[in-house]
């Protein structure tokens, strides 16, 4: 009885710190810096990424923040959202190959984004959203790597890439590109306020149609009763005229 509560303790501490261990890793890996949503549909436009940054400093702060985005496949209509005590500085740099849209031709894309000025403190997280007007068409995934500097001068480079499915150190922040008209990313449309009032008013002719129809066959049922009642009061009267 004793070994077998000795197991049992064995086992339970065991299984707890598997559970530890799983948590610690969870803890780690949501410290990186992330891009969001995780996916876009290829040649995506007018949509938004938010760059996720958590400090992982117990006793520093985040100060300065360098997102390199690629030239290869480059990320057309670059616009940065203003960020309370942050500043941005775009850098902008020739493209290898020109990009043909219906616009034109673009020749230059934006390459860096640095933001400074700011702090992220310990055990806190900053999100910097991005705007595009197009995104690359011709590959499946996006990375962006990222430098992170804080207050005590250390820099974390977010750059290495995921290989053969083992997730690196420091892994930049990767977009996935899914085949156009796919379900990924949140590029749901949003309804026009004129469209969900046309969908209103249809819907409710559509019940008030259906009210009045119900009503109608209410009231044929009630007649329809009625007759019935009175053809059975007739045959009885007439069943019994005969004996009388």
């Amino acid at each position: 009885m004793s070994a077998h509560r000795t197991t049992l303790r064995r086992a339970g501490t065991v299984a707890a710190l598997a559970t530890a261990g799983v948590l610690a890793a969870a803890g780690v890996a949501s410290a990186h810096v992330t891009v969001h949503p995780e996916s876009y549909a290829k040649g995506a436009t007018d949509g938004v990424i938010a760059f996720r940054v958590p400090n992982e400093e117990d006793k520093a702060s985040t100060t300065k923040v360098q997102v390199f985005l690629p030239t290869d496949h480059p990320v057309l209509g670059v616009l940065v959202t203003p960020q309370n005590g942050w500043t941005a500085k775009v850098t902008t740099s020739k493209l290898k190959t020109p990009v043909k849209t219906d616009d034109g031709t673009i020749t230059d894309a934006v390459s860096e984004i640095t933001w400074t000025g700011g702090r992220i403190g310990a055990g806190q997280f900053e999100d910097f959203n991005v705007a595009f007007g197009q995104l690359p068409d011709d590959t499946d995934q996006l990375t962006f790597k990222t430098l992170q500097t804080y207050s005590d001068g250390n820099v974390v480079r977010w750059i290495e890439e995921t290989t053969a499915g083992d997730e690196p150190e420091n892994p930049a922040p990767v977009l996935k590109l899914t085949a156009k008209g796919s379900a990924g990313g949140d590029q749901t449309p949003v309804a026009s306020a004129s469209t969900a009032a046309t969908d209103t008013k249809s819907t409710s002719a559509s019940s008030s149609s259906s009210d009045s129809t119900a009503r109608g066959l209410g009231v044929a049922g009630l007649i329809v009763g009625v007759l019935g009642l009175a053809a059975g009061a007739f045959a009885i009267v007439r069943g019994r005229t005969p004996r009388s």
